[in-house]
């Protein structure tokens, strides 16, 4: 059967390949841990699950507007409001099935064959892809180590090209968890709207922040930088509603028409039950999400001071998210492997410890663990990992 060349590209997910050895390996009976979680490990709050369960059993289970429901825009719009003070009208808020969703119909809309995006690393495993599915080159620039995995104004501004369409910008990362300072946004702002690039920030890790850090979004800073941005969001990591697919997209309102019409002739409108239990998301309390932060920045403090002291690792600590992403090179080395992958594969094979290699983020020589799981479990991966460390250091 005959496959089209943009599928062909594709590069197959790293996540995925190691899930799957990990499930394989758990169904013939061996205890393994899993640290490759994308996703909270609590379930949806009961007022969300209850408003949703309501709506079905009112009668609210037919088709809704392409672009979301008015009453969960409208809760969209007070949310940004409250959280950034910028206000969006209703044509310029889209909603659709997941902040993955809102991407993939962004670069839709807006790539044509050849345009390029840039790209930094290390970057969310689906950027790259969905850039290729709709005809761009992604562009890499190396947020590096030194730099809290950010890049720079200077780095950005030598990368961009006539081809360039848009930059992608994650605050709070995903694999690092590093934030972007106001001032660091700004500075990239600026050469965006001197080269006329549009940014996208993709800020679905917004309210997992820890410590003094604060998150700000690039569309906060100016008028100018509000118009140049299109925002990513949702609430599959704020409000452990992954499975329910709630994602939206705001900013200019001609990409937002074109992204509505796209969705139109691809998905209709996203799932109805799930729209309401957004709206009961944002419009009710809070407490559940800060109560989920909290145990995260717990877990985080704990681990984080065990994980440092394992030989060969280097972390610089997390400021958001819920994964921490340690450059790996000299355990690897001190383990008798030539690569990180090797390692992984090694870690999952002898210590049953499941974590994903940097190399499908564009950093080979990192692993990223999510601690999106408990702290008992935790410390457990933690003990394995240093055994499997020490047993084979005194092997190789």
């Amino acid at each position: 059967m005959k496959l089209a060349q943009r599928v062909k590209a594709l590069t197959p997910s790293t996540t995925l390949a190691i899930t799957a050895k990990a499930a394989e390996l758990k169904s013939l009976g061996h205890d393994v841990i899993g640290l490759g979680a994308g996703e909270p490990d609590f379930n949806t709050p009961q007022h969300i699950i209850d408003a949703a369960v309501q709506s079905m059993n009112e009668g609210y289970t037919k088709y809704t507007p392409s672009a979301g429901l008015p009453a969960l825009k409208k809760a969209i719009q007070e949310k940004f409001m409250k959280d950034q003070g910028i206000e969006y009208k209703p044509n310029e808020i889209i909603v659709v099935n997941g902040a993955k969703h809102a991407l993939f119909t962004l670069f839709q809309v807006l790539l044509d064959e050849g345009d390029e995006v840039i790209i930094p690393t290390p970057y969310w495993v689906s950027y790259p892809e969905q850039v290729k599915l709709a005809g761009g080159v992604p562009v890499y620039i190396e947020g590096q180590e030194i730099n809290d995995y950010k890049i720079t104004p200077e780095q950005l501004n030598l990368a961009v090209t006539e081809k360039t369409r848009a930059v992608i910008i994650n605050s709070p990362s995903n694999p690092t968890g590093m934030i972007y300072s106001k001032e660091e946004l700004e500075a990239i702002g600026n050469v965006c709207l001197e080269r006329n690039i549009l940014i996208v920030s993709d800020e679905i890790y917004e309210k997992l922040i820890y410590g003094e850090n604060k998150h700000i979004s690039i569309a906060e800073i100016s008028p100018q930088l509000k118009e140049q941005t299109i925002i990513i969001n949702g609430v599959s990591k704020s409000h452990a509603m992954t499975g329910w697919r709630i994602g939206y997209a705001a900013g200019n309102k001609d990409v937002i028409t074109a992204m509505t019409n796209l969705a139109s002739h691809s998905t209709s409108n996203p799932t109805t039950t799930a729209q309401y239990g957004t709206i009961a998301a944002y419009n009710g309390t809070e407490e559940t999400v800060e109560q989920m932060r909290r145990a995260f920045e717990e877990r985080l403090n704990i681990i984080y001071e065990q994980l440092i002291y394992i030989e060969g690792f280097s972390c610089i600590k997390p400021q958001g998210a819920f994964y921490l992403f340690p450059n790996v090179k000299k355990a690897a080395e001190l383990t008798g492997f030539k690569t990180v992958d090797q390692f992984v594969e090694g870690l999952l094979e002898d210590a049953k410890v499941a974590v994903i290699p940097g190399s499908g983020f564009g950093a080979s020589e990192n692993i990223r663990l999510s601690y999106a799981t408990s702290l008992d479990t935790l410390e457990e991966a933690i003990k394995r990992i240093k055994e499997f460390i020490g047993t084979r250091k005194q092997n190789n």
